[in-house]
């Protein structure tokens, strides 16, 4: 077969950005059998139902031929009343159970869509942060929404559908068989040209609808970047450069989907012709076996009623095996999260006391390129450590390292002896958290949104919260108090109000060890100073790692690290590094004019 070529596709145009891994065929069949043995119950009575159903549908063809047989036969008495009565009685009871197919089907898809919802939330939140920072917010998007809705139909619908239909062929081959047994070999006359053509579509299908999802992805991230760096791309004019980005994307993504569209083209015309194909072999060869009196006239009205239900089973598999080719694609990039170590690291390691240490660390967002080199820093249990240097040098990465975002490419970041990167991420937060201007309110009550923090707290201990970062008056002040829905279509909050609620959350889950990335440097200077002081109760007998972009928060600090082309270049206190008039001197006096 002949016919339109699939496009080219350019592997390094979807994304700017390292996407998350699809999943291996051996990681979805596991995954898939893992969903059935979790639903088997219902499975095996979906079969049972669906194996009475079609059963009963077998009756008619049997009945109608025996009463051809008799008429081809000069029978005397046709007993028409208890054909027409056995007729009925199998229409009310196949009525019966395909209704119960359809209800069975319908529970079952719902209930495994379901279950991969919620595993692919689980699984993606227990992901490492860092591998999340760097796949970027489109692929994941596009996988939490385009995905979810191309499996919703076919978890819905194609799995039990397709279920469904192998047990209607099989057992519709074996009715043929018992009821005109010569005539079931002429079934294998159409075998080859389905054969052919599903091979020839089946090569073809599965890395064209992967193609296909990937160029989708690609326009989601163009798109979700583009929307999320406006003013970055208006004030720097990069409108034209960014709307053809996103037009070339869009472009290779209708390219595949007009060539997984002339694969259908393809493949539903050898459908039609596989059922045309069948009637007509059991029609010629049991006619010729009529002739010959190898079979009677009411075994051929049997077998080829039988053949003509054939059409049924046969479209349903290969429609729904068709849907399940878009399907796997969606589920391989779903089940792909699977095959990323969640916490990238070793349960049982455990911190033996509270010092923070990075010892000659490595660390680049692409390969072969560092951004840290040969860093080394140690951070004493209770300190106050000010990162600082000039814009670019590598404090916000170096703070993410000790924060245990990303691990090291080499060397080693450890809290008491034990390496960050091999702790589960959930053992690290416990321990070590980083505050930054991003402040997210979460769709839900107040309460809900201070539980995230520690599930368990009472309300005495989500106000003591609040009160910790002086957010107790405004909240008191609130008509249903911690019941009030905030975030969207609730209570808006200001942008310090969502930053205390963020604060208060840390005051509950209770980090011995904070990392900060200036967390009011996006606030008006009233509401900054507010909030200073709300956090500087917060940090009470904690350790403290400030990324000081502005040099008055390093001033107090025990110890100040200065960055410079990804190296720390000078250690000591405020008063050592003036008087050693090197790069942080001259930061201070120009800072000071």
């Amino acid at each position: 077969m002949i016919g339109l070529a699939p496009p080219e596709y350019d592997p390094a145009a979807p994304t700017t950005s390292e996407t998350l891994p699809v999943g291996a065929p051996a990681t979805v069949r596991a995954y898939v059998r893992e969903l059935l043995r979790r639903h088997r119950k219902a499975f095996v009575l979906l079969v049972v139902v669906n194996t009475l159903a079609v059963t009963a549908s077998m009756v008619g063809p049997y009945l109608l031929g025996g009463l051809v047989e008799g008429v081809s036969d000069d029978a005397r008495e046709l007993h028409l009343e208890r054909t027409v009565g056995l007729f009925a009685l199998a229409l009310v009871v196949q009525a019966a159970f395909v209704h119960q197919v359809r209800l069975r089907g319908a529970m079952l898809g719902e209930r495994m869509l379901a279950d991969l919802r919620e595993d692919f939330l689980v699984r993606s939140v227990g992901l490492p942060p860092g591998v999340l920072e760097r796949a970027g917010t489109g692929d994941l998007l596009s996988r939490i929404t385009t995905d979810i809705d191309r499996l919703a139909n076919a978890m819905r619908e194609a799995v039990p559908q397709l279920a469904i239909g192998v047990v209607w062929l099989a057992l519709l081959v074996g009715g043929l068989t018992v009821a005109a047994p010569p005539l079931a070999p002429a079934l294998l006359v159409a075998v080859p040209l389905l054969v052919v053509g599903c091979r020839w579509y089946f090569k073809r299908a599965p890395s064209a609808y992967r193609s296909e999802a990937a160029g989708y992805a690609a326009v989601a991230a163009a798109l979700a970047e583009t929307v999320d760096a406006g003013r970055t791309v208006e004030a720097h004019r990069l409108g034209a450069r960014r709307v053809e980005q996103s037009e070339r994307r869009i472009k290779e993504w209708t390219a595949w989907e007009r060539y997984t569209l002339y694969l259908r083209s393809v493949l539903f015309p050898v459908i039609n012709a596989t059922h045309v194909t069948v009637l007509f072999s059991v029609l010629m060869i049991g006619g010729c076996f009529v002739l010959q009196g190898w079979i009677g006239v009411g075994q051929l009205t049997t077998g080829t009623l039988i053949a003509q239900m054939l059409v049924d089973p046969i479209g349903i598999i290969l429609r729904w095996y068709d849907e399940l080719q878009v399907a796997g694609v969606s589920l391989a990039r779903l089940v792909g999260v699977r095959d990323i170590e969640p916490d990238a690291g070793d349960a049982g390691v455990a911190p033996d006391g509270r010092d923070v240490r990075a010892d000659d660390v490595h660390f680049g967002y692409r390969k072969d390129v560092d951004v840290l080199r040969e860093v080394s820093l140690a951070v004493a249990p209770g300190s106050r450590v000010a990162l600082v240097g000039p814009s670019g040098a590598g404090k916000s990465t170096l703070g993410r390292l000790l924060a245990g975002i990303y691990g090291p490419r080499t060397g080693r970041v450890t809290l008491g002896g034990a390496e960050l990167a091999r702790m589960p991420a959930e053992g690290v937060r416990a321990h070590v958290a980083l505050v930054n201007q991003e402040h997210h309110v979460f769709v839900g009550s107040l309460r809900d949104n201070l539980l995230l923090a520690r599930a368990g707290a009472k309300d005495t201990e989500l106000w003591a919260a609040l009160g910790a970062v002086d957010a107790q008056t405004w909240a008191r002040d609130l008509d249903e108090g911690l019941d009030t829905e905030v975030g969207s279509g609730g209570l808006s909050l200001t942008p310090a109000q969502a930053q205390q609620i963020a604060l208060a959350r840390l005051v509950l889950a209770d980090p011995h060890t904070l990392v900060l990335d200036e967390a009011t440097s996006l606030l008006d200077p009233r509401a900054a100073r507010h909030l200073e002081r709300s956090l500087s109760r917060v940090l009470e007998g904690r350790t403290v790692v400030a990324i000081a972009h502005r040099l008055h928060t390093a001033h107090d600090a025990d110890v100040i690290a200065v960055v410079e082309s990804g190296r720390i270049s000078e250690l000591g206190s405020h008063d050592e590094l003036v008087r050693a008039q090197g790069a942080y001197a001259a930061l201070w006096k120009s800072w000071h004019g």
